[in-house]
């Protein structure tokens, strides 16, 4: 799949905040694992606070000045996905109980790599992030953002965070999977998506 010129679908705001939130990405990385303040953790869920804000920005900007595009429908969920995969995995450091969510939500992932590029591979690509999905990524964006805003938790607390995390992932999992083996309507031919 080749996108129709990429260079000029790259400088729409939508795309350029979905960068943004890559760049973020390593930045949050650096402050959260030499955290050793309140102030710091404080910074770190900051920076996550402001990856969500423009996660739920760029989605309207797009929509309400027509400015969906190819790139964009693969940029936005990239951002969001190694957001959240790289805070498990750094959550994961100081809570071991975390390391079976990282586990769970890589493996999904996998499978929507894998069965998107199957798709992409036959000109299609899903019409958009499925409901589940988008109450997943919030729900997650938010506790995540709990534990590290509160990093003097009880071990039963994120004991049942991450329990509330896991049975999202789950039901995200399982209806993606249903989209991908569906026949009807979950797909739309990359030639008629919006440039």
């Amino acid at each position: 799949m080749i996108i129709k010129d990429w260079k000029r679908e790259i400088l729409t705001i939508p795309n350029l905040l979905s960068i943004f939130r890559l760049i973020l990405i390593p930045i949050y990385v650096v402050i959260y694992l030499k955290a050793d303040s309140g102030s710091d953790y404080y910074l770190a869920a900051s920076i996550l606070a402001v990856s969500c804000l423009t996660d739920m920005i760029d989605g309207k900007i797009a929509r309400h000045f027509n400015m969906i595009s190819t790139l964009g429908k693969i940029l936005d969920p990239v951002a969001d996905k190694a957001t959240q995969f790289t805070l498990i995995v750094c959550l994961a450091v100081k809570y071991p109980v975390l390391r079976f969510l990282a586990g769970l939500f890589f493996v999904k992932e996998c499978f929507q790599i894998i069965a998107g590029g199957i798709c992409l591979k036959k000109g299609k690509i899903l019409k958009g992030a499925l409901l589940a999905g988008k109450i997943c990524t919030t729900v997650l964006f938010l506790s995540l953002i709990v534990l590290v805003m509160l990093p003097n938790l009880s071990e039963k607390t994120v004991f049942i965070i991450t329990l509330i995390d896991i049975v999202f992932v789950i039901i995200a999992f399982v209806d993606y999977i249903i989209a991908y083996f569906r026949k009807d309507g979950y797909f739309q031919s990359i030639d008629n998506s919006p440039a």
